[in-house]
């Protein structure tokens, strides 16, 4: 057995025994989801103060929140339509919470380029997620691009733990709108194979018709 997956079966076995002792506390998952977003601010705050590691190891604690809240809905049986929407939407105002820190901490230092590159990143992180769920609606599925969430987080925590978060909005940035542009590509080539599916389809009833 290597390293690498001895370390990923102790952090399963330790998650499988967080999610047991959350289940048996019978709280409901969507508190969970809720205590995520309250810590993510609390390091926002950090975050505009200039504690960057202090943050990074409270980003990394929120995650612990992100990661279990699923898995108890699941062994518990409250797995919900609302509560994957209400998942989805406090994970958007966590990512935004953790940039408008950012944005506090260059405004006051009077750094406007970096403002502005924060910005822009806040911009690509919303795009990301609203290409996709707007392109489901059109398509069967859009889970394309390499920069969804969980890379967002941990390129935030590196940058955090390490104080190199300027290089790291600029990866986020690019890579970001990359993504969205990788999946706006790729749901003009799903949208038109399917309107051509289509056309074939009702080409080939309109000549069994004749």
């Amino acid at each position: 057995m290597t390293y690498t997956r001895a370390i990923g079966l102790g952090a399963n076995k330790i998650i499988r025994l967080i999610v047991q002792g959350l289940a048996l506390s019978k709280i409901n998952p969507n508190v969970l989801t809720f205590l995520g977003l309250v810590i993510n601010a609390v390091a926002a705050v950090f975050l505009a103060m200039g504690s960057f590691r202090k943050a990074g190891l409270i980003i990394i604690f929120a995650g612990l929140f992100d990661m279990v809240d699923g898995r108890v809905a699941r062994f518990t049986n409250q797995v919900t339509r609302f509560g994957a929407f209400f998942d989805s939407v406090l994970d958007r105002y966590s990512d935004l919470a953790l940039l408008v820190g950012l944005l506090v901490y260059y405004g006051t230092i009077n750094r406007p380029f970096y403002v502005v590159l924060t910005a822009i990143v806040m911009t690509a992180s919303v795009m990301i997620s609203y290409a996709r769920s707007r392109a489901e609606n059109i398509i069967p599925t859009c889970k394309v691009g390499f920069l969804e969430r969980p890379e967002r987080v941990v390129l935030l925590i590196i940058g955090a733990l390490f104080d190199r978060m300027a290089p790291v909005l600029w990866i986020i940035a690019i890579l970001g709108n990359i993504t969205v542009i990788h999946r706006m590509i790729f749901t003009y080539q799903e949208a038109k194979r399917l309107e051509d599916a289509q056309l074939r389809t009702r080409a080939a009833t309109a000549s069994q018709t004749l």
